[in-house]
């Protein structure tokens, strides 16, 4: 998926909204536990109750590889049966260089491989350029590179300055928009940084940004749509607990959630959408 269509998808819908499924076995309602594949049914019925207000869906990947075989075949399953005009993203957060890198985007965005076909995938750019430039070789495909993350550890490294007191985070955005594109390049800003929404949206004013932490993390998705909207509205926002597991029933409790977040998003878009 392009940038125009995906914009032209967020209009349709008048939502930014990206759904993460985070889907824990442990935290499936019982109702799904008996069904074969309790992973996929769950995730299933948490996509067909958030369809008409998601314009994204974005699997963590560690939540499916962590079982196997049968993890990648719930993933597999999940995906094929997503809606088709949705944005989607492997939540992977790979990070190696050469022909490591590129068997990495092979997995996610090459049918004829591992099997899925994603628009997207994160990567950690920590290794640089040769980390990030194997996935940029996929037409049409997405790189969501780590930039500035809501996590308490983020202040480890994320903001350290050097010599020129340019942090280190500035520093990656600035260089990584010199390897890709806004076409092909998004970058994950936290939510819960939001005195720095402003700021990064100046460091990179044509990007998409995937933007955790809004909902369960506490991140206002109002000084997000705010600070960080754009002229092609630029954001794609995601809820991940909040929604998927708002209660024992997504076709009533997940459905609720993701329409009182795309209500609210429509009216941030009246608002501060300039286009």
């Amino acid at each position: 998926m392009n940038s125009t269509e995906l914009v032209k998808h967020i209009e349709n819908k008048r939502s930014f909204l990206c759904v993460g499924l985070d889907t824990d076995p442990v935290l499936i309602p019982a109702a799904f536990q008996k069904e074969v594949d309790p992973v996929f049914a769950f995730n299933k019925a948490v996509i067909d109750a958030t369809a008409d207000y998601a314009v994204a869906y974005k699997p963590n990947i560690a939540f499916y590889e962590a079982f196997g075989p049968k993890g990648w075949e719930s993933l597999q399953k999940t995906m094929e049966y997503m809606p088709k005009d949705v944005f989607t993203i492997a939540d992977a957060k790979r990070g190696d260089i050469g022909n490591t890198a590129y068997k990495y985007a092979q997995t996610f965005f090459d049918p004829n491989c591992a099997g899925f076909n994603f628009d997207s995938v994160t990567v950690a750019p920590y290794m640089g350029h040769d980390s990030v430039e194997p996935f940029l070789r996929f037409e049409d495909k997405w790189v969501i590179l780590l930039a500035l993350t809501s996590n308490p550890g983020g202040h480890d490294f994320q903001m350290t300055k050097s010599e020129d007191y340019i942090p280190l985070y500035e520093r990656v955005m600035r260089l990584a928009q010199s390897w890709g594109s806004p076409e092909e390049m998004m970058f994950v800003i936290g939510a819960t940084r939001s005195d720095f929404l402003q700021k990064v949206r100046e460091i990179a004013p044509d990007n998409f940004f995937l933007v955790p932490g809004v909902g369960a993390q506490g991140g206002s998705l109002e000084d997000v749509a705010k600070y960080a909207m754009n002229s092609r509205v630029g954001l794609l926002v995601n809820s991940s607990r909040g929604i998927i597991y708002a209660g024992d029933n997504p076709a009533i409790d997940a459905k609720r959630e993701a329409k009182k977040i795309q209500e609210e998003m429509s009216m941030y878009l009246d608002e501060y959408y300039i286009k």
